[in-house]
């Protein structure tokens, strides 16, 4: 689910050259757009899992593709038998996006 959300939004923007040049200028929209697409993955998960009991946390980082090299770590406590995540990567020529989805139990 979120391969399939983070593949669409950036089918859908269409990230461009000028973009990438001046990183600077559009870093609000970048901002806003991780934002986004963190919302949509919680919403479809919550739409298609049906796992009312569970609260869904949404990481999006996005980056440009500038010959550098870049880890996303995370850690949190939880509970092994009942709690997870999940991971959806996406990259073209000029940027890449990493989605972490941490579903947690809630008693």
């Amino acid at each position: 689910m979120a391969d399939d959300v983070l593949r669409e939004e950036f089918d859908r923007i269409k990230v461009h050259e000028k973009w990438i040049e001046d990183w600077s200028e559009f870093g609000d929209d970048f901002e806003e757009l991780s934002s986004d697409i963190a919302n949509k993955i919680k919403r479809r998960c919550k739409e298609k899992l049906h796992i009312p009991r569970y609260k869904l946390v949404v990481q999006v980082t996005i980056g440009q593709m500038k010959d550098q090299g870049v880890m996303i770590t995370s850690r949190c406590l939880w509970d092994t038998s009942t709690d997870n995540y999940t991971s959806a990567n996406f990259q073209n020529e000029y940027i890449w996006a990493s989605a972490l989805v941490f579903g947690l139990y809630a008693e």
